[in-house]
């Protein structure tokens, strides 16, 4: 299940993840990405992660069509609040990959941490 959020914060893309991924839900999101990836605009994301179920086949192989055709430059923040803090931990070794996007871990109950991380500009320290 992949569910649109709204966070308040309108340049945005907020979702939830829950259980298994569908491939309507996968190109759904992946819409919202290119409309704004058209606009010259970059792509700033938080994503909640309530349990991970998986994904249909087909919606994997969007995902990854997706990022072969446009790459990961467009990005910019993404926050990743889960209740798996292995998960959070994952995503800041992300952020050390990824050397042009900002990227960060929050449990459930700094969600408003979250919020403001993607406020930012640029490339503030955290």
């Amino acid at each position: 299940m992949l569910e649109m959020l709204d966070i308040g914060l309108e340049n945005v893309i907020a979702y939830r993840v829950g259980g298994k991924v569908t491939e309507q839900e996968m190109k759904s999101v992946l819409s919202l990405f290119r409309e704004k990836i058209e606009l010259g605009e970059k792509l700033i994301i938080y994503q909640e992660v309530v349990s991970i179920g998986g994904a249909e086949f087909e919606a994997l192989a969007e995902k990854f069509k997706f990022f072969w055709d446009v790459g990961m430059s467009h990005f910019s923040r993404i926050a990743v609040v889960t209740h798996k803090k292995w998960l959070s931990r994952i995503v800041d070794m992300e952020d050390k990959l990824f050397k042009n996007i900002r990227m960060k871990g929050f449990l459930l109950e700094e969600k408003e941490q979250a919020i403001a991380f993607l406020k930012q500009s640029g490339h503030e320290a955290t």
